[in-house]
């Protein structure tokens, strides 16, 4: 009878494991060289462009309280005229649709107040707006990276500071200056109006007066309009050549 080989098992090399090939200290210390030259290159940007912000403004809170006190007293507590008396000398002093003149009005929740407003101008580094409602609200000023300043056309604003046992007051006609960086509550009472102009780093503020639509009121509609007209008069006037 023929013989029958047996199959010899089959021998494996056992498996090396995997080792993750490690970095290089000279890689590690090239991204933090990149990383620290980077950083420095763009912190003495914004320092040099912080330090000519002068340089980029168009508008003047001197003026722009001259102009509302001028639309109060020819057109006093009718607020649809006081708008459109400010909107139209804008224009003609700032041609070239720096100004925008399509008089839309935008419900703007921020800081847990609410209201709605006219976007007149919007660019990097300037924002002018009215704002107001006509039944009153009241919230959180909001930490911002400009000076906001909030001419009172109608009605009165009153604002709080920790510390204090007696409210701010503005009454028509008087503006409030909201220094850059700091932060006040404020209530508006009933009817109230303002001309509200912002100067300094305008993007910043922007996520402040995107927060509450975002997590509380879920109201997109409102806030893609928003996006889309700041956007678009943000993109406009960079190309016009105003920073």
């Amino acid at each position: 009878m023929p013989s029958r080989k047996k199959n010899s098992p089959v021998q494996t090399s056992p498996r090396t494991p995997r080792t993750s090939p490690r970095k290089s200290p000279r890689t590690s210390t090239g991204t933090f060289t990149i990383l620290s030259i980077s950083i420095a290159l763009i912190s003495a940007v914004v320092y040099f462009l912080n330090s000519h912000l002068e340089r980029f403004y168009i508008f003047s809170p001197s003026e722009l309280h001259d102009l509302s006190l001028r639309a109060i007293s020819t057109h006093g507590n009718d607020t649809a005229a006081v708008v459109a008396f400010i909107a139209g000398e804008m224009n003609e002093k700032f041609p070239g649709g720096y100004v925008n003149l399509d008089q839309e009005w935008i419900f703007n929740n921020a800081g847990g107040a609410m209201g709605a407003m006219y976007i007149l101008h919007a660019s990097v580094t300037e924002y002018l707006i009215i704002f107001g409602t006509a039944v009153g609200t009241e919230g959180h000023t909001g930490r911002h990276t400009a000076d906001d300043y909030f001419h009172i056309l109608k009605g009165t604003q009153l604002a709080y500071t920790p510390g204090s046992f007696e409210p701010e007051v503005y009454p028509q006609g008087s503006v409030h200056h909201l220094e850059r960086g700091t932060v006040k509550q404020y209530k508006m009472d009933e009817a109230c109006f303002a001309l509200e102009y912002a100067r300094g780093w305008i993007p910043p503020m922007l996520f402040f007066g995107f927060a509450d639509g975002l997590t509380s009121t879920l109201d997109v509609p409102t806030l893609w309009r928003m996006t889309w007209v700041t956007g678009k008069q943000m993109i406009l006037n960079l190309v016009r050549g105003k920073f």
